[in-house]
């Protein structure tokens, strides 16, 4: 774990001081509030809500929801909520440090350089200059959120080891969205 920590450390270290690019104006307040009602309303994320409530569904995970139409909105629920949470305290927290929650596609860079930019900015945002730093609330946000979430998810998932296991699905979940946002075509 120890290694994972440092290996982790030294990563963001690494982006933050390879990027001395700056960006577009500080968010502002509305912005941040229009980040967060599209991030948790928007009909891509509410599709991705529904897609992982099917596949919980067709797996019957976690078992109490049962797989039927009742489980299906209770696992739709659940997960709605828990990004909602997550989100809030990204939002908020990073409102208190400058924290720049949005991803910013690396425009006419070579292919490796955009999947770098993929990964950094999975761990790191911009502050209200500009500057690449840690994403300190996107890195508490995230598993604070899951073990918050052992307050309200089933028994059979309300414990450390899932909550660990939501933390690493939250940092890949990231990842996956910046990849979308960097190389989907731009209309």
């Amino acid at each position: 774990m120890n290694r994972l920590v440092s290996c982790t450390a030294v990563m963001i270290a690494f982006a933050t001081a390879a990027s001395a690019q700056t960006f577009a104006d500080p968010m502002t307040a509305g912005e941040r509030l229009r980040w967060l009602v599209h991030q948790n309303l928007g009909p891509v994320e509410l599709a991705e809500d529904v897609a992982a409530g099917a596949v919980g569904t067709a797996s019957n995970t976690p078992r109490e929801y049962g797989p039927h139409w009742e489980g299906f909105a209770k696992r739709v629920g659940i997960i709605t909520a828990n990004y909602g949470v997550k989100t809030t305290m990204e939002v908020g927290l990073g409102s208190i440090w400058g924290e720049d929650p949005r991803y910013e596609r690396t425009e006419g860079a070579a292919f490796a350089g955009r999947l770098g930019n993929v990964f950094k900015m999975t761990f790191c945002a911009r502050d209200r200059a500009g500057n690449t730093i840690p994403a300190y609330a996107r890195l508490l946000a995230i598993p604070g959120s899951n073990f918050l979430a052992n307050t309200w998810m089933p028994d059979t998932e309300a414990n450390a080891s899932h909550a660990i296991v939501r933390t690493g699905l939250g940092f890949l979940s990231r990842m996956g969205e910046n990849a979308y946002k960097e190389f989907k075509p731009r209309k």
